[in-house]
């Protein structure tokens, strides 16, 4: 007995969704592994654009930028956090508390957030500087997916 048109649609149907969810399952990861990004273990990628890689970073095994090649905005931002301020976002210098673990493990309170302005953005965008109490500077254009280290 054949099935009716309607059942065989929703099969085909299921079938191509969960073709569909393998391919971006996959397309995700090839996308942290490959090209002359961070290695896989960061989490990290430098795109251009954002920030020229200057090696990797020892200690967090990060990209390495210069300060120089960030973005203006984040050039006036990590002079804000350095004169204390004042900060034109209020959730600026709140604690981050590296849920995704992409930056190295510390304790608790160790790192702080701050606000990078995005041209054109109509809130606070998705760049960010994350600072920790030893001078450790790390720098996001892709709200908390990957990071660079920042040499000052």
């Amino acid at each position: 007995m054949a099935r009716p048109p309607v059942t065989r649609l929703a099969a085909v149907g299921a079938v191509l969704a969960l073709l569909l969810l393998a391919g971006l399952l996959r397309l995700g990861t090839d996308d942290r592994a490959a090209g002359p990004g961070p290695a896989a273990t960061s989490g990290a990628s430098a795109r251009p654009g954002s920030a020229t890689p200057a090696g990797r970073d020892p200690a967090s095994g990060l990209p390495l930028v210069d300060l120089a090649s960030l973005p203006r905005e984040a050039r006036q931002t990590v002079a804000l956090v350095e004169r204390g301020g004042p900060f034109p976002y209020r959730r600026d210098g709140v604690v981050f508390d590296n849920r995704q673990r992409v930056l190295p493990r510390q304790a608790p309170g160790y790192y702080r957030e701050y606000t990078v302005p995005t041209p054109g953005s109509d809130d606070r965008g998705a760049r960010r500087l994350v600072s920790g109490d030893q001078a450790d500077l790390f720098y996001t254009d892709d709200h908390y997916l990957s990071f660079v280290r920042v040499r000052r």
